[in-house]
């Protein structure tokens, strides 16, 4: 059986020599202005079970997908890009079949040989799979000839969809490589993690992650709040925050943070534990142009708006850090877009990067983005950089997730 955490079967479980596997990747590639390939992380990541699937257990695997949020079929959002960089990066031919049902996949799946790869068109072409609907998941199922299902797109395991739950129940089920890897790395980070574990928190609405800092009060013994985030925050204590995006209605969620704060570590502790930034970077314009100044919390100008926390309180979360066993980070610290307000992000960056003896999680969504963006080593400078930003989020906050609930134990 596989790991301590992932209970379920896994493609080293079950006989599927030689056989037809419908394996389910998360292709949702970033695209770029012209609509090609921005980053490549989620098919690189696929690689693993792809070729173990293919090399070691001559299984003809026919791969389904999503990309984007199409309404319907649209050229703009075809597999057929991701087919031709999958084939580059596999070093072999990847057939692409321009349906995900129908005949021209009876007859694809149907002339396969051992080790040979086919990709099909985008399934969120048809409005049956975000329904999760049963009959569109057993024409999967029958029309790619297939006798087992891999899931292994571990960015896709929080929907209850077509190609993740209904699925399950027309074909055998198990977990991919990189499912696997990633819910385990995740929840040994959460549940017996090294200690010390920080938990880094960014990101704009408190609300999407109120699950997570319960979660994080309880195990965590520091937490840093940042991003637009901390703005919230500031403005609770009574920080005039000038034009910088808040959240104000979050009075009655933060009074019970730190009333769970103060139970876990005593009122006098509270500040410490869930660390607020002391000063800031500011700009009176959002543009590449607008240099950063950097000022004490308190001095922020009606007319200024804050893009990044300032250099004192990266020292102090850098020196919180410093002496951890984990750090689980979810949330850019600033704004990462422009390089000027990269600069937290970037020196928590590089210290998780020279520090490999700290576990590093990094939190899918923008904190992955801005993270495969900086790090040479695309990601492999982290104990692990998920692929799944919804997902990953909620496996952090202690959710079942449908896709991973529905494969066989």
């Amino acid at each position: 059986m596989s790991g301590h955490y992932f209970n379920k079967k896994t493609v080293r479980d079950v006989p599927i020599d030689g056989k037809t596997i419908l394996l389910r990747a998360d292709y949702n590639v970033p695209l770029d202005s012209s609509g090609n390939i921005a980053d490549d992380y989620r098919i690189v990541s696929s690689l693993p079970t792809v070729r173990y699937l293919t090399e070691e257990r001559g299984c003809k695997v026919v791969i389904i997908s999503h990309l984007g949020r199409p309404k319907g079929a649209d050229a703009t959002l075809s597999l057929k890009l991701v087919a031709g960089r999958l084939q580059k990066l596999l070093g072999k031919k990847v057939q692409f079949v321009p349906a995900c049902i129908g005949d021209k996949v009876k007859v694809a799946t149907k002339k396969m040989s051992p080790g040979s790869v086919i990709l099909l068109e985008n399934l969120r072409f048809h409005e049956q799979e975000e329904a999760n609907d049963e009959h569109f998941a057993k024409q999967l199922a029958k029309d790619s000839h297939a006798s087992y299902f891999v899931q292994d797109g571990f960015g896709v395991v929080h929907r209850a969809h077509a190609s993740t739950s209904a699925i399950t129940q027309f074909l055998p089920s198990v977990g991919g490589l990189l499912l696997e890897r990633e819910y385990e790395n995740i929840e040994g980070a959460i549940l017996h993690p090294k200690k010390p574990l920080v938990a880094v928190l960014g990101g704009a609405k408190i609300a999407d992650k109120i699950e997570l800092i319960d979660r994080f009060i309880k195990i965590a013994d520091n937490i840093v709040i940042g991003g637009a985030m901390a703005n919230t925050f500031l403005l609770y204590k009574g920080v005039k925050v000038g034009k910088s995006l808040v959240d104000p209605d979050e009075k009655e969620i933060i009074d019970k943070i730190y009333i769970d704060v103060a139970k876990k570590v005593g009122l006098h502790k509270v500040d410490d534990f869930l660390y607020i930034p002391t000063d800031v970077a500011v700009t009176e314009k959002i543009d590449k142009k607008q240099p950063r100044k950097e000022v004490d919390v308190h001095k922020v100008h009606a007319d200024e708006t804050i893009l990044d926390i300032g250099t004192h309180s990266v020292d102090e979360i850098i020196k919180r850090i410093g002496k951890s066993g984990t750090v689980i980070w979810n949330g850019p610290l600033g704004y990462t877009e422009l390089l000027n307000f990269a600069y937290s992000s970037a020196r928590l960056a590089l210290h998780l990067a020279k520090n490999p003896k700290i576990t590093s999680i990094i939190g899918g969504g923008d904190t992955a983005d801005f993270i495969l963006d900086w790090d040479k080593q695309k990601g492999k400078s982290f104990s692990l950089v998920s692929t799944g930003g919804g997902a990953s989020l909620e496996l952090m906050s202690g959710k079942k997730l449908p896709g991973v609930e529905a494969l066989m134990k």
